[in-house]
């Protein structure tokens, strides 16, 4: 009998246009958004995994999608679906100080549940990524909590922003925070969004609260000072139940740590970086590591993501690294 699983991936193919520090510079275009998940899962899954992107891709950019797909190695794009809207397109503007300016077009939609139901019954366990913060609504989310009994991972970023009428995004609390929480074992935001949970202001409030049921595991990512994390009782003492769609004990107390970047911090375009460190962190966790080991794997291929703008070719880079950093820890 085979022992091949399947890790569906939820989220959104972006054509990016970056723009760094001087305006007069010339623009980078590339492909981004769930393309550096996909790259870092690749990289960092055991052989017996496939890779389903559960996709909606823009019928304008339908080709190019499907190419950069196919590239990437264990990727089954079978289950992509084309839509007459324009697909998703991402202005990212860098100051020199760092700070980011977002701008969307295009108008991608999201999934419905009876849309998405059938495509996550082919999966073993889940990767959602809020790429562009449309995927789902939260009635589609815990629909799916309900139904799907594999482990699900995700990184809530933009359901964090907002978008104006010209295609701005803009920094928003996320007052329904407890409720989103609750469709996910796991759940990743950086930062900056982790103090725009709704009128609590800041995720610190949970580091002396006990976790519930959901979510099993908390992570808040912090650039080049690595990333910090809250968990469930026993979490880490439970690697197998990532390597399989086994439950785990309701939890009745948590804890925290961090992981700081063993490498020297790199200087450059961050962008995709915090796609690559969940990515990583959740394929090393289905590997059966233990967590701070799946969190450095992650830290090392985020860090090795800065600089590198686009996601084209990402795969034969992280794999390289992710080896060298096997051999040496």
């Amino acid at each position: 009998m085979s022992d091949q699983r399947t890790l569906g991936v939820i989220g959104t193919l972006v054509w990016d246009r970056i723009l760094e520090g001087d305006p007069q510079g010339y623009p980078v275009e590339e492909w981004g958004g769930i393309s550096y998940a996909l790259a870092a899962m690749s990289a960092s899954l055991p052989d017996r995994w496939r890779i389903l992107p559960i996709l909606k891709l823009g019928q304008d950019l339908s080709d190019g999608g499907y190419t950069l797909l196919r590239a990437i190695p264990r990727v089954d794009e079978s289950r992509v679906v084309v839509v007459p809207e324009a697909n998703n397109r991402v202005e990212l503007r860098y100051s020199d100080d760092g700070y980011r300016m977002e701008r969307l077009s295009g108008g991608v939609p999201g999934w419905s549940w009876p849309e998405l139901a059938p495509l996550v019954n082919l999966c073993d366990a889940l990767y959602v990524n809020f790429i562009s913060g449309f995927e789902m609504e939260l009635e589609t989310a815990e629909a799916l909590r309900q139904v799907f009994r594999g482990p699900i991972y995700a990184d809530l970023h933009s359901l964090f922003l907002s978008i104006t009428r010209n295609g701005a995004r803009v920094p928003r609390p996320l007052d329904d925070w407890e409720a989103w929480f609750q469709c996910f074992d796991a759940v990743q935001m950086n930062e900056s969004e982790s103090k725009l949970l709704g009128s609590q202001g800041d995720l610190c409030v949970l580091s002396g609260e006990p976790l519930g049921a959901e979510p099993r595991l908390i992570t808040v990512t912090l650039g080049h000072q690595g990333a910090v994390y809250f968990t469930s009782a026993g979490f880490e003492h439970n690697p197998a139940y990532w390597k399989s769609t086994g439950g785990l004990a309701a939890a009745t107390s948590a804890c925290s740590g961090r992981v700081a970047l063993e490498c020297a911090p790199r200087v450059g375009d961050p962008t995709g970086c915090g796609d690559v460190w969940g990515a990583t962190v959740f394929a090393r966790l289905l590997a059966g590591d233990q967590l701070e080991d799946a969190m450095s794997k992650a830290n090392e291929l985020a860090s090795q993501n800065v600089g590198r703008l686009g996601a084209r070719d990402l795969f034969d880079h992280f794999e390289s690294r992710l080896s060298q950093f096997e051999e040496t820890g």
